[in-house]
């Protein structure tokens, strides 16, 4: 799994942690294991641009994600590499698409919900991987689908990162922690 992370933003974040968090999130979908994912890291005026271009919204938002691939977590019981088709694992690598953070609106927000930026960050990432995967909240019931396994992934990451006796450690690879389900979306943001 290739996990690229590009901070443009201006603003120190540890790039290490956020790879290592979307290395579990897709492990814990068993995303496909050639599967690659960006993640930009943003100023304001960059994400307003963005923003506005893709999404017809003034200012800037806090999460935007571009899928490229239309890929889907295996239906439960299958393998990694089976994306529901039952096809021999591809080797071609199958881009998940770009998911772009703004820190400086992410830090506006941690300071609203009294919580540190690194956890803003974390669920803003979390949050636009879904939304790569097809994941939406437009309506109750698929908001209730993508914010519970939201929370799922993001508990079960900070426990397994906070159970690491490392001062710096972030958990990964396939037994860090199971999860499930479905999805592939166009633009979409954090709403």
């Amino acid at each position: 799994m290739s996990i690229e992370i590009a901070n443009e933003s201006g603003v120190e974040v540890d790039e290490a942690d956020l790879a290592a968090l979307a290395r579990h999130v897709l492990d814990d979908l068993r995303m496909h294991p050639l599967a690659e994912l960006s993640v930009l890291l943003v100023d304001r005026a960059t994400m307003s641009d963005l923003h506005e271009r893709w999404m017809g919204e003034p200012g800037p938002t806090d999460v935007l994600a571009f899928p490229m691939d239309e890929l889907r977590p295996p239906p439960p019981g299958s393998s990694r590499g089976d994306q529901g088709g039952g096809a021999e694992l591809d080797e071609d690598p199958a881009l998940l698409g770009d998911v772009v953070l703004c820190p400086a609106v992410a830090a506006d927000q941690a300071a609203q919900a009294e919580h540190e930026l690194r956890d803003e960050l974390e669920l803003l990432c979390t949050h636009g991987i879904l939304h790569l995967l097809g994941y939406d909240h437009a309506e109750a019931a698929e908001k209730a689908a993508m914010f519970g396994l939201q929370d799922e992934l993001l508990r079960s990451w900070r426990s397994a990162r906070d159970q690491d006796p490392r001062p710096d450690a972030a958990p990964s690879g396939p037994d860090a922690a199971p999860s499930g389900p479905d999805a592939a979306a166009p633009p979409d943001e954090r709403g």
